[in-house]
């Protein structure tokens, strides 16, 4: 019994340590409501809009442009971004693509989804989307696995008839992203986030002026440092557990005792 107690007032402890890690861990919030939400985007890598986590921004354009937007992405998320395309009432077949990347401009693979998609003629819409890889503290330099900072997401049409290019079309963009943890940590951290500091900043004054801006969470501890993740807190959890069975199965099997001394009577 008094190994029963030790044992389960040991657990508890465990489950109150974990907790505040556990909930440390969890993703951030929606940035903000659809009223704050962005209404157009950039045109090119250097005037890309900031767009938030879990935000859903809207642009205008033409069939034919290149249409961009950015959202930041720290170690340990895996993003997902998702872009429905909005076409006129009359059209013919066209593909359209949603390419990612990140802070040093190169494409970034999906793991899944329709990252490229054609709709019929006379469709109303197309849905594209990209789950990513999920966020690595570092990496070698030869390698394009995906670093904390700034990605850029393009959205474009790239085939159509030549009787549709220049035709209206809506689009909307939306990343969210979840939050792996230590299933997917590795050892090493970046110096600095891959952060360009040339995002274009959405326009919310109204004199449409696009300040040089980092990206960021908005968090008050900044970007993750790389080498702390939750896979800490369960790799002590597991050692405990690990010295406690130990001492359980010595204290069921040592017996009762030395035996005693005394000679049988006969």
């Amino acid at each position: 019994m008094r190994i029963t107690r030790a044992f389960g007032a040991a657990l508890l402890a465990l489950g109150l340590a974990a907790g505040p890690a556990a909930a440390d861990s969890s993703p951030s919030p929606g940035a903000s409501a659809d009223g704050d939400a962005p209404t157009q985007a950039g045109t090119s890598f250097r005037t890309a809009t900031e767009i938030e986590q879990g935000q859903r921004a809207t642009a205008s354009g033409s069939t034919g442009d290149y249409l961009y937007w950015s959202f930041p992405a720290d170690t340990g998320q895996r993003p997902t971004v998702k872009a429905t395309v909005k076409l006129p009432a009359t059209h013919g077949a066209e593909t359209w693509q949603l390419d990612v990347y990140d802070g040093l401009r190169r494409r970034q693979a999906c793991q899944y989804g329709a990252q490229t998609r054609t709709a019929a003629q006379g469709a109303a819409s197309v849905e594209l989307a990209c789950v990513m890889r999920t966020v690595r503290g570092w990496s070698e330099p030869w390698a394009d696995d995906p670093l904390p900072g700034t990605y850029y997401v393009r959205l474009t049409v790239v085939d159509l008839g030549a009787a549709d290019l220049g035709q209206p079309v809506r689009a909307e963009v939306r990343v969210d992203a979840k939050d792996i943890g230590g299933a997917e940590a590795v050892d090493g951290s970046l110096g600095k986030p891959l952060v360009p500091g040339i995002a274009a900043k959405s326009a919310r004054d109204g004199d449409g002026s696009k300040d040089a801006v980092l990206s960021s969470f908005g968090q008050d501890d900044g970007w993750s440092s790389g080498w702390w993740s939750d896979r800490w807190v369960w790799t002590g959890i597991g050692g405990v557990l690990a010295a406690l069975a130990g001492i359980g199965g010595y204290a069921l099997t040592r017996g009762s005792g030395r035996p005693s001394r005394v000679p049988p009577n006969g």
